[in-house]
């Protein structure tokens, strides 16, 4: 099996949004649009699937890819016509989350502002709740 297919990052974020209810994953329109042009020639898949693994010198790190279809107890996130699945062990982890993109003249990569995150380390490659 291949690695990930996209590359992400961590945040931390000192102050929780407070919302009428607690999205698993929140998508910021940097984000949808990505997704959307990353799925358009890709009919074969149904979205994108994030998870976390064990991995990197603070703990975890998310894994991106596509996905040809959901996980029994996988959480599907719908927004904007673009469906994100959160794989079920990373549910807690990511609970309040946003999943945004950003791009910059070195690169460009998803990123989550997690508030759920107690640590990260010093490349933002991993992270600790």
């Amino acid at each position: 099996m291949a690695g990930p297919a996209l590359r992400a990052s961590v945040r931390a974020v000192r102050q929780r949004r407070t919302g009428p209810t607690r999205a698993a994953l929140i998508l910021t329109p940097a984000a949808v649009t990505k997704i959307r042009q990353l799925m358009e020639n890709k009919p074969q898949f149904l979205g994108v699937k994030v998870g976390v693994r064990t991995r990197g010198c603070n703990g975890l790190s998310y894994t991106l890819e596509y996905a040809t279809c959901a996980g029994h107890l996988d959480e599907e996130v719908t927004q904007d016509g673009v469906r994100v699945y959160v794989d079920q062990k990373a549910q807690l982890s990511l609970l309040g989350s946003e999943m945004d993109y950003a791009e910059s003249r070195l690169g460009s990569e998803f990123v989550f502002n997690n508030p759920n995150v107690r640590g990260t380390c010093g490349c933002g490659e991993s992270f600790n709740v």
